[in-house]
């Protein structure tokens, strides 16, 4: 959800900075690849997981004897 926010961020600062070189078939090309980069960024580059837990010790063997 936060990568879907970045990427049309970057397309309405795109568009309100007036670029003469942003044409509407490029500004599609952009808002396609912004958001298939932050699709993959978020999938890829960034892990939901936490860590894995430090092992614990391990318990004594049981000798057998009483």
């Amino acid at each position: 959800m936060a990568a879907a926010s970045a990427a049309t961020g970057f397309r309405t600062w795109m568009q309100t900075h007036h670029f003469g070189w942003l044409t509407p078939r490029r500004m599609r090309s952009l808002t396609i690849g912004a958001m298939c980069a932050a699709g993959l960024v978020s999938t890829v580059g960034m892990s939901g997981s936490s860590a894995p837990a430090a092992r614990a010790s391990t318990p004594p063997a049981h000798t057998g004897a009483p």
